[in-house]
Formats: structure tokens, sequence, C-alpha cells
């Protein structure tokens, strides 16, 4: 981190309301569920999929797990009702997992449980490394119990390559993500050649065992590697989607759209909003110099 990403970093806390509720209103659909559900409408109109996440991690104690599972419920039933494209996702610490790994598990057990009733899939998250482990265990646990439900793989961890190769057998569904967690350089990748190039690494094992795999990037050359890596393995477009952040490159995902790539949105909402932010700006500075360009480009 840079001197002057540490200063902006800094002054985060003193930024007014408004003026970070403007910054972040491209990348959040609002506060409400109604907010996600508006603009998933909005998407499906313009031909993209989307996903559901509700903002907020790190759920103190079991309370405020079990507040998130109705909350994730509530929104489920929103999906379906509108007759929407869209499933959610949701991080395991969201849900308790630093309270208890059971409770972790239970939760989630429960929330596929309603939305396999609702004929929708669940994402178990990925989180930062100190989670990784657990995350899995609980994933695998779901897939024993015949739920459905997909999981999350970083390419910028070393490990991944181990977590492939230890998935159990039948369907997957699996997200590829570079990971936007800074760790450390004894555990990870820190430069983006290799990230990209464990990505596809990474993504061509999961094609090769027919998992399903979501391409979750904004990087316009590693998806050509990625198409022609599905190409090569005869993959058409019910073996990957892409998937992209709500506001970042949206030119992107018309030109994958209009090639006849599927592409699927990823719709954060919920009145956590500003502590989500200033969290993930915290973690990972790169964002926010990414979103200050891109607020001064459209001014």
């Amino acid at each position: 981190m840079t001197v002057l990403d540490r200063l902006a970093i800094a002054t985060l806390p003193l930024i007014p309301r408004p003026v970070m509720r403007k910054l972040s209103s491209r990348y959040i659909a609002g506060e409400t569920l109604a907010d996600a559900l508006d603009k998933l409408c909005e998407l499906r109109e313009a031909g993209f999929g989307g996903i559901l996440d509700i903002l907020g991690e790190d759920a103190g104690d079991e309370a405020k797990a079990r507040a998130v599972v109705r909350q994730y419920r509530e929104a489920a039933e929103g999906v379906r009702e509108r007759g929407l494209d869209a499933y959610v996702s949701v991080k395991p610490t969201h849900v308790g997992l630093r309270v208890s790994e059971e409770l972790a598990f239970s939760l989630y057990d429960e929330l596929a449980g309603r939305l396999g009733e609702l004929g929708l899939f669940l994402r178990v998250e990925m989180e930062d490394h100190t989670t990784t482990d657990a995350t899995l265990r609980i994933f695998d646990r779901l897939r024993a119990k015949g739920r459905d439900v997909g999981c999350v793989l970083q390419s910028r961890l070393f490990r991944t390559q181990a977590d492939v190769t230890g998935l159990g057998e039948g369907e997957l569904n699996v997200r590829m993500v570079k990971g936007i967690y800074l760790e450390p350089p004894e555990i990870a990748h820190v430069d983006p050649v290799p990230i990209r190039d464990a990505y596809v690494d990474r993504s061509r094992e999961l094609l090769e065992r027919d998992a399903f795999v979501a391409l979750a990037t904004h990087d316009d050359l590693l998806a050509e590697r990625l198409i022609a890596v599905a190409r090569e393995l005869g993959k058409g477009k019910e073996d990957y989607e892409f998937q992209v952040l709500l506001g970042v490159r949206e030119p992107l995902w018309a030109a994958w759209r209009d090639a006849g790539h599927p592409v699927r949105v990823y719709v954060p909402y919920g009145p956590e909003w500003r502590a989500y932010s200033q969290r993930r700006l915290r973690k990972n500075p790169q964002i926010f110099r990414h979103v200050v360009r891109d607020v001064l480009g459209r001014s």
C-alpha cells in the first residue's frame, strides 16, 4: 500500500454520508430489498442474470447470524415471486462462521433447504484465507446432503490447485475469482501475471472435470484466454458464464452478452453499505483507485 493509499483510506470516515453514498451508488443497488429486486428486473430486461448479496460480514453472535438468514429467505422469496433469473450468495462469516463452524453450517443448511423449495441456488462465498478450510468443509457437508450449492475459489492463493483436486465427485458449480483479499506473499501470488495464469489453469482443471464455472472477472484479456480454453475443451454456454460486479465496466458485459456468452451481475444491497464499502477499501486500496478513476472519468 502506497503512502497516498494510506492517506486516502485514512480519510474515509471523514467523507460526508451523501458524498460516500454517491460514490457507492453505481456499485450498490440500494439499502432495501425492493431496491435490489428493481435492479434485478432492470438487468433482466437488458439480458443479464443476477446474484443477490446482502451487505455485511462477521456476525458477532448467533442472533445476528439468524437475522441474516431471515433476510436472505425474504430476498429469495422476492426473487421467486418476480420470476427472476437470480440466486443468493452468502458470506460464511455473515452467518456466524467466526462464532461457530457448526452454527454457520446449520444456517447454510436451513437456507439451502428453503431455497430448494423455491427452486433457487445458493452460493457459499469465500472470504480471506483464515476461513478457507472451514468454508470448504461446510460446502462439502452441504453437497453431501444433496443441497443445490456452489463454492468460490481464489486463483491468488497457492493452495487453490489442491482445493480443486480435493473437491468431491459429482456435479460442481464453482465461481472462480482472482481474490479481493491482499493475502501474505508466503501463501499467495501478489503480482498480476501469476494470478491470471493461475486463474486460467484452475478454470481449465474445473472445466476438464465437467464443473460449471462462473468466471468472475472484468479483465477482458483474461476473458479472451478463458473463452479460448472453453472452446478448446468443447464447452458451450451451458458450461460457464461470466460474472461481473454491478456498475463495473458495463460495456464489457454488453460485448460478452452480444457475443453469446451468458453474463450474470452481482447485486449487493443493504443498510450496511457504508461499513461494507470502507472495509473493502481498507482491505484492497486498488478498489479505491478504480472507483476514483471511474467517477472522475464519468465526470
